[in-house]
Formats: C-alpha cells, sequence, structure tokens
C-alpha cells in the first residue's frame, strides 16, 4: 500500500531562520535526513541493543514510566478492542530500568508481546539526555524532548494539536501523512475515548476495509509517506494526521512537539464546545452559524473589526495577554449559566 503513496519531500538539514521562514511557515511535512546522525545516542543504537540501553541507563535516576502491553495477536496495532468498549492492550507501570530490561527481553522472540512506551518527558525520565543529544534546529523554541521506546508496533492515524519534530535514534519508522482536509475521508473514531490521547482513524491503514470505509480511497489519494532510519528526522505540522510504525525488533524515537501560541491547547476544546452547541441544529441554523463563524473566526471576508476603533474592538482585538485573560473571564461566565 504505502509503495503507492507519494513520497515526503526531503531536505537537507536547515539552519534555524530558514527552518523558520520556509519549513514551518509552509506548513507541509519534511524530512531532514540525517539531521542527528551525530547524537551518541544514535552511535549507541548502532553499535548494539545492548548499548544504547547503556547510554540511556546513564541518565536513569529511578523514574517510573508506563508502557502499553498487548499480546502477541494485535500484531503491534495498538488499539481499541473490538466493541470500543476497551483496548487491546494494557497498560504496566514501572521503573525505566525494568522497562529497558522487559524490552531486551523479549526482543528475538516469537510469538513476543508489542511493548510500547510513548512521549516520556527526557527531563523528568533520563535528567542530562537532551544535553548530551541536543538538537540546535529548535534551541530557541520551547520544546522539551520526549522519548519513545518499543518494539514493532503500529500507532493508528492521529494528529497532534503542536507542531512536531520527530528523530529516529534507533531502528527504523515508516510515517505516513494525511493533509488536515482529508479529515472527512479518515473515518475517526470517538472524540473524548482515545487509545493515546488523540483521536484516532478507525481505518486500518495497512489492510483497509474499503466496503466500510469508502471514501478512505481519497484519502489515499492524498496521503504522503517516508521511511526514516537512525540520525533521520521528520516535521510534521499540527493537525496533519499521521501514521507510525516502528518496524525495527527495537526502536527508540525523540520527538520535540511545539506550541505556535498560548492557545493552542483549547482548540480543540472549542470544537469540542462548538459541536455541543451547534452541530445538533437544523441545517438551516447550522447554516447561519457557519457564516458567523467563516466571518468572525476563519476570517474568510477580511478583519471582521477593521470598521471598529482599536480600543473598541473588545474579543476581536489583537491577542495580547490581557485580552486572554479577559476573554477567559468572559467565556467562564457563559459557561456557567445553565
Amino acid at each position: 500500500m504505502t509503495a503507492l503513496l507519494s513520497p515526503i519531500r526531503e531536505i537537507a538539514a536547515p539552519d534555524v531562520a530558514t527552518f523558520q521562514r520556509e519549513i514551518v511557515a509552509g506548513y507541509a511535512p519534511v524530512v531532514i535526513r540525517g539531521l542527528v546522525r551525530d547524537w551518541p545516542v544514535v552511535a549507541a543504537g548502532g553499535e548494539s541493543v545492548e548499548a544504547m540501553a547503556a547510554h540511556l541507563l546513564r541518565f536513569d535516576r529511578g523514574a517510573s514510566a508506563e508502557a502499553f502491553v498487548g499480546a502477541p495477536e494485535i500484531g503491534g496495532r495498538f488499539f481499541y478492542s473490538p466493541d470500543l468498549k476497551g483496548f487491546n492492550f494494557e497498560r504496566r507501570r514501572g521503573g525505566f530500568a525494568e522497562l529497558l530490561r522487559y524490552l531486551q527481553g523479549v526482543i528475538g522472540k516469537e510469538p513476543a508481546s508489542s511493548i510500547y512506551a510513548g512521549a516520556l518527558e527526557t527531563a523528568e525520565t533520563l535528567p542530562g539526555f537532551a544535553e548530551a543529544n541536543p538538537l540546535p534546529l529548535l534551541a530557541e523554541i520551547d520544546a522539551p524532548p520526549r522519548i519513545w521506546l518499543g518494539t514493532r508496533s503500529i500507532i493508528s492515524t492521529h494528529f497532534d494539536a503542536s507542531d512536531n519534530v520527530a528523530c529516529v535514534a534507533a531502528g527504523r519508522r515508516r510515517f505516513t501523512l494525511f493533509p488536515p482536509d482529508q479529515i472527512h475521508n479518515l473515518y475517526v473514531g470517538p472524540l473524548d475515548h482515545t487509545v493515546a490521547g488523540q483521536p484516532t482513524s478507525m481505518v486500518a491503514l495497512n489492510a483497509p476495509d474499503l466496503e466500510r470505509f469508502p471514501r478512505f480511497r481519497e484519502a489515499l489519494a492524498a496521503a504522503q509517506t517516508a521511511e526514516l532510519g537512525p540520525g533521520d528526522a521528520i516535521y510534521i505540522p499540527a493537525l496533519w494526521w499521521h501514521q507510525v510504525e516502528a518496524l525495527a525488533p527495537f526502536n527508540c524515537l525523540v520527538n520535540y512537539w511545539w506550541n505556535d501560541s498560548p492557545d493552542a491547547s483549547a482548540r480543540f476544546d472549542a470544537m469540542v464546545h462548538a459541536v455541543l452547541t451547534v452541530s445538533h441544529l437544523p441545517p438551516a441554523r447550522r447554516d447561519a452559524w457557519a457564516a458567523m463563524f467563516d466571518t468572525f473566526v476563519f476570517q474568510r471576508h477580511g478583519d471582521p473589526a477593521a470598521h471598529l476603533p482599536p480600543e473598541r474592538r473588545g474579543v476581536l482585538g489583537a491577542p495580547t495577554r490581557q485580552l486572554r485573560q479577559y476573554i477567559k473571564a468572559y467565556l467562564m461566565r457563559g459557561l456557567g449559566r445553565p
């Protein structure tokens, strides 16, 4: 399937200014080959799993870590249970060193459990790791690194609300991305009951049921894919849907998330509130509210407050810290009404 998809654009490692001016502003994914090939953790991973584990344990201070553990039957695809009430894996918590030993113990065994530990904050779990394996490209951005470890796995198509640079430290990973405008073709699962925090496509990308999910053909026509090895990185813009497959018996990835404004984390909540208040209205009234959103939120007709003096624009003014606080208080008063 992935062999038929368009490749993700590839570039050489950019400087900081070019990354912000052209890559982030361009709002499209790119693969950056060799971006972190000089990292000590990449060198250790190239030597052996044992050397990689030894490098990571240099920074271990006894922090705990949570892992997803699935039976061999799930084939590495961490997903819902058939009735959508639960999931096809269990969560286990233990020390980071214990997690590494468990991982090492299943490598090469068949059949083996699928293990996935994601988004572990290195500042908390492995203090000093970030300084030993720096990423100057993001030095001016508040984007603390997180580490992901596991066996072969499939993390189904989902989006992140933040921009993301993901760097492969060991193993191989295949990324398949869909533009945000393909959301209606991805058959998204429950918004408030998710596998790992973000809504997920219900379609099995590697074996799609096109009778059940016929519009997924359109999503595939717009999809892009790339396979990354140790030292390679990918930039994934916020709201681009992506499936991530870890392809080797042992895989390690380090990623960096960051937001473009202090309001970014509330945007999904705002949409869910609109689902509650608008989505069930009769069609004509939904259309009326769509015109309201187009004018004031999406500004499809220009600045909706351009005719007002700046000091009288109220909630339509420039998003300063003071205005953010005022709007939050304004919303809380409204949400407090029955």
